[in-house]
């Protein structure tokens, strides 16, 4: 049974940052890409990032392109996720997940429609 713990979410106003973790159990981790997605309320999810299995290369969707950062510790089972300058709208409960991928390395398409949720998220909100 896969276990999930999402970490590093919180208030924060305009412009600032946070780290979000996330820690995978049950899971060969190392055997997946792997990413995050958010979901505000009403709201359809959003994919944010995709990593490739050993770190090495990492895609970003645009509304999150050179403010986000993804990495993970495949040692540890964690995943990370760095924002900066955060936005109002990027206010909602981030997840992290295995995304569908085209290839192993993110460089093609990737997506988290039917990514399973294990986690109950990390909720961040920004303030204006």
């Amino acid at each position: 049974q896969v276990q999930v713990v999402e970490t590093g979410g919180g208030s924060v106003q305009a412009g600032g940052s946070l780290t979000l973790s996330c820690t995978i159990s049950g899971l060969t981790f190392d055997d997946y890409a792997m990413g995050w997605f958010r979901q505000a309320p009403g709201m359809e999810r959003e994919g944010l990032s995709c990593i490739s299995i050993d770190g090495g290369s990492a895609s970003y969707a645009d509304s999150v392109k050179g403010r986000f950062t993804i990495s993970r510790d495949n040692a540890k089972n964690t995943l990370y996720l760095q924002v900066n300058n955060l936005k109002p709208e990027d206010t909602a409960m981030y997840y992290c997940a295995v995304p569908r991928v085209t290839d192993d390395y993110c460089s093609g398409s990737w997506d988290f429609a039917h990514a399973v949720q294990w986690g109950q998220g990390t909720q961040v909100t920004v303030s204006s």
